[in-house]
């Protein structure tokens, strides 16, 4: 029998005799008559295979796939980087594919270097001492920052700048609401038409009883693609002794400085751009790194290396006996899982690029950005909406709202860009659109992506 086919009359009959009652009816008596289905469900008889495959290859055809259909520019913590052949065909090897929580060191010695390897280099990119082996996504590792640093300092004020990600902003407010005696989120707003966090206006409203902050997060580039002041950022948390927490990009992070150079005690990422398509939305991959003081309150796994009987080198799951397993009530952080898979393709993606690839993918990408927003600013009523200097991605405003642009632009072969609606928009910014340039876009492409545009906006 195969393992998907329902269970035979013979088989219900033995599991009655087993628990002792003579009828399925009898089993569910304690189930009031009132809350039973009167007559079978309403349900239509179901169709042939062919028919149902031809339906659902028509509901398939709805969707628009980036590099067949539309040409990228959209950005917002999702990136239309370029996923080599070597890294699908390592990270979809069986051998990792199947593998899931490597409990057992003896047998899953494989994943465990490849996690460890994907650890080491993380933690190269932030700039700090430990990694996790990854997170569901940028959000999540987001939520874990701020609950370790409030465990760190026993405060509950996080002063969270306007330019992280609004979609990792509303995950923070969401579990700050269901933690509420330890989490109070002030957002700090955008300066108008500059695009970088104007700290100076969370110090101004400030009073003197006001409990300094266990954190103060920043992203650098922010979701408007501005680079923040991280001088700036980095002396305000040394001056309330709060943790600093930097939301990093993994691919401009070849070129800028890092989030520990900056002075972060914990950088957190969106992995997705290491490796992973697009993919309609997931799954994606969190980035976490810290400090080493920080070692003991970071959530999820951690492989270490080490060696066995026989002095070779191994490696094993590490800290495993710490407040996350044995004392979740007063826990930082009661996640003890990851995303192994992305995580092991990030390893590969990073591992064949290497520090001078993935400043060239960086460098690309930031002057294809600048050639397409010089482009832009030459059609009549386009501007600027952030003038700080950028990188990969940048906010323009025009004649029409981003959201018009973008339904424009779909017929013209194009996903033009993130409209800056007033659900993610940054105060003072909204109806712009946010547009990004990976290395896979070419000259012509921008040209032509341009020259609709223009287009869009004259109609």
């Amino acid at each position: 029998m195969t393992s998907w086919a329902p269970h035979t009359p013979a088989e219900i009959d033995e599991m009655l005799a087993f628990i002792g009652v003579s009828s399925l009816d009898e089993l569910f008596r304690a189930v009031p008559a009132s809350l039973r289905l009167a007559t079978g469900l309403s349900i239509p008889d179901g169709i042939g295979e062919p028919d149902l495959m031809a339906y659902f290859q028509e509901l398939a055809a709805a969707n628009a796939p980036i590099g067949r259909d539309l040409v990228c520019f959209a950005g917002g913590g999702a990136y239309d980087h370029e996923v080599p052949a070597v890294t699908k065909a390592l990270a979809s090897r069986s051998e990792f594919v199947t593998a899931y929580t490597p409990y057992q060191a003896e047998v899953a010695q494989g994943v465990l270097q490849a996690l460890f390897e994907y650890q080491t280099m993380v933690a190269r990119l932030a700039g700090l001492e430990v990694a996790n082996a990854s997170l569901y996504d940028g959000a999540h590792a987001l939520v874990e920052a701020v609950n370790l640093a409030v465990a760190a300092t026993g405060r509950s004020a996080v002063w969270v700048s306007e330019g992280v990600n609004p979609r990792w902003r509303e995950n923070l407010i969401t579990i700050a609401r269901a933690r509420s005696e330890s989490h109070v989120i002030h957002i700090v707003p955008l300066e108008q038409g500059v695009g970088v966090t104007s700290w100076s206006t969370r110090e101004s409203s400030a009073d003197a009883t006001s409990e300094p902050p266990a954190a103060i997060v920043v992203a650098n580039p922010n979701f408007l693609g501005c680079l923040e002041d991280m001088e700036r950022a980095s002396a305000l948390a040394s001056a309330h002794g709060a943790e600093l927490i930097v939301a990093f990009d993994p691919i401009t992070a070849g070129i800028i400085e890092s989030p520990g150079s900056a002075g972060a005690s914990v950088a957190v990422g969106e992995g997705q751009a290491l490796g992973a398509p697009l993919s309609f939305g997931g799954p994606y991959l969190g980035l976490f790194a810290c400090s080493m003081e920080h070692v003991r309150r970071i959530p999820g796994r951690i492989v270490g290396q080490t060696v066995d009987v026989d002095s070779r080198t191994a490696y094993v799951t590490t800290l495993r006996a710490r407040e996350q397993d044995i004392r979740r009530e007063r826990a930082s952080s009661n996640v003890c899982t990851n995303e192994t898979l992305l995580a092991i393709g990030a390893a590969v993606q990073m591992a064949w690029l290497g520090t001078s690839g993935l400043a060239e993918i960086a460098l690309r990408s930031a002057r294809g950005a600048r050639y397409c927003r010089e482009a832009l600013l030459g059609i009549p009523g386009v501007r600027l909406a952030a003038t700080a200097p950028t990188v990969r991605e940048f906010a323009v405003c025009a004649p029409v709202s981003g959201e018009v642009i973008v339904d424009r632009m779909l017929d013209e072969g194009f996903l033009a860009g993130v409209a800056l609606t007033r659900e993610i928009a940054p105060q003072g910014f909204e109806g712009g659109l946010l547009v990004a340039v990976t290395e896979r876009r070419t000259r012509a492409e921008i040209d032509a992506f341009a020259a609709a545009f223009e287009k869009a906006v004259s109609l």
